[in-house]
């Protein structure tokens, strides 16, 4: 079975990785974090390129793609520590498409594919709040969703209260809904999965951007006459980072090859994946910083920018230890219904 890129995935990769990079080179970023701010008019730029819509279906405006282009662009975007309101955009469709009504689907998801009337997604807990909501403050339409279902509001039937977190490069809100909104009746553990996987990618970006920089410090660095790389401390620690990059971007495509092909599979996929790329996320950046040494610790330094992405990352939609019981869960009633049958 060949696991690579048709050519069209390659160009979608090969795209979004030099426009990226052009538009969103460090200073750029810092720029923007520092302001609190996101670039509003590469966002415009990404929604005429159809980015925002790009899995959602062209009878709502979409480009018709799959779970697999829109992970290819969560790298991409991961890699280069965007600030745009995409993840919190593409999670609200994903949630809308799955579950969704007909009528629900025709109200939100054109406007989310065009990226003019934007949504996010929020985890409610035991208290009822939504503590960790990205773009919440400017989304147009609000998602929540707990134990007890999913339900879709518009911004003006929350409790919005912005919030501030490690990552500057985005923003957060905590969200209360109560009984407004309208209650979403399909598969919403489906829309989870996806989200679980799109967020996955985005960490294994953060995690491959953060290995590149220790590994151009590792070969710049000189101490006694020889770069640190050819230490063993050093190479070791880098040889580590791409082991665990490439098995959290293994286990991203992964389920995000099963969200579109296998969807039987897909909780159990996403779960595995987002444990796994959260974990490894934060891991490779702390390693990063002990490569660079003294100056990673730095503000001035543009790596404490992806390690608190990264944390704050693998907090959003889960942590990996609640993905984690996820899939001993998922395991246990898979052997279970094995052994009825």
């Amino acid at each position: 079975m060949n696991f690579d890129f048709s050519d069209d995935q390659h160009a979608i990769k090969r795209t979004a990785k030099e426009l990226l990079a052009e538009r969103f080179r460090m200073e750029r970023v810092r720029e923007l974090a520092e302001a609190g701010e996101y670039d509003d008019g590469t966002w415009k730029e990404l929604c005429e390129l159809g980015w925002p819509g790009i899995f959602i279906g062209e009878e709502h405006g979409g480009q018709g793609l799959g779970t697999v282009e829109l992970i290819i662009l969560m790298e991409e975007l991961g890699y280069a520590l965007a600030p745009l309101p995409f993840l919190s955009n593409a999670a609200a469709g994903l949630l809308l498409e799955a579950a969704g009504s007909d009528q629900q689907k025709e109200r939100w998801l054109p406007g989310i594919a065009s990226g003019e009337a934007r949504g996010t997604v929020g985890i409610v807990k035991a208290d009822g709040e939504a503590k960790l909501v990205p773009d919440a403050d400017s989304a147009d339409v609000i998602v929540l969703t707990g134990h007890e279902g999913a339900r879709v509001l518009e911004r003006g039937q929350a409790e919005v209260e912005p919030v501030d977190t490690m990552d500057a490069t985005r923003r957060f809100a905590r969200v209360r809904g109560g009984d407004a909104g309208d209650p979403l009746e399909g598969d919403r553990i489906a829309g989870l999965g996806r989200v679980a996987a799109a967020l996955a990618a985005e960490l294994t970006g953060i995690a491959q951007r953060a290995m590149e920089m220790s590994v151009e410090h590792a070969r710049d660095r000189k101490q006694f006459g020889r770069p640190i790389g050819s230490y063993q401390a050093v190479s070791h620690r880098c040889a580590q980072m791409l082991l665990e990059t490439e098995g959290a971007r293994s286990a991203s495509y992964y389920a995000a090859w099963a969200a579109d092909a296998e969807p039987e599979t897909l909780p159990l996929a996403a779960c595995m994946a987002k444990a796994y790329a959260s974990d490894a996320g934060w891991r490779v950046c702390t390693s990063a910083l002990q490569v660079h040494g003294g100056i990673g610790f730095t503000w001035e330094h543009d790596l404490h920018f992806f390690l608190k992405r990264a944390k704050v990352d693998a907090m959003l939609y889960g942590s990996a230890r609640e993905h984690r019981d996820a899939v001993a869960q998922l395991s246990a009633s898979r052997e279970a219904a094995a052994s009825a049958a």
